[in-house]
């Protein structure tokens, strides 16, 4: 069974979500992916505001394709997290409550998690036709030098993704393959 939820996330809803849950989201979240996680960084560092209010938000690490007449996105599939753990503690920090993408995450993002009450979906690699059909509109909020990897907001139905590492720090890519060790 899927459940449903709706952006932005409440503390509730972050709290009753749990590893291995299978969602569909609705709602509004931003993407970005590596350049754009390390502008918004260096901006932290450096004590500047950022373009982009990311409290209360989820981000999608995703660099889409150009759409086809017709359809907001083209091909929109996750790009690995891993990309993003130098980049992410600083952003839960300051109000990310979720983050979209493929992959295992750092230790040091796991616990900045923990600490801020967030939540890491996975969206299925491979699969980035059929989660394109669920994004139904985009629009570009800033570094739109970066091309496919500027930070847009995205307007989504359904999104289909997996709750892999909940607020708790339950994660699936631990727990999971121990299941199968024998």
């Amino acid at each position: 069974m899927q459940k449903k939820i709706t952006l932005p996330l409440t503390d509730e809803t972050v709290k009753s979500l749990h590893a291995g849950d299978s969602v569909l989201i609705s709602g509004s979240m931003l993407t970005g992916r590596d350049v754009a996680h390390k502008r918004l960084f260096e901006l932290i560092q450096s004590g500047e505001p950022l373009p982009v209010d990311i409290k209360g938000e989820v981000i999608y690490y995703v660099g889409p394709a150009p759409a086809k007449p017709g359809h907001a996105v083209g091909p929109a599939g996750p790009t690995s997290s891993y990309r993003m753990d130098k980049y992410a503690p600083a952003l839960l920090d300051l109000g990310l409550k979720g983050m979209i993408g493929k992959g295992a995450r750092s230790s040091e993002v796991v616990d900045a998690m923990v600490k801020n009450g967030c939540v890491y979906f996975a969206a299925i690699g491979g699969a980035a036709a059929l989660i394109a059909e669920s994004i139904k509109s985009e629009e570009i909020l800033c570094y739109e030098d970066l091309g496919t990897e500027a930070i847009r907001r995205y307007t989504v139905e359904d999104f289909p993704c997996v709750v892999v590492i909940d607020s708790e720090g339950n994660n699936v890519y631990e727990t999971e393959p121990l299941k199968y060790r024998k």
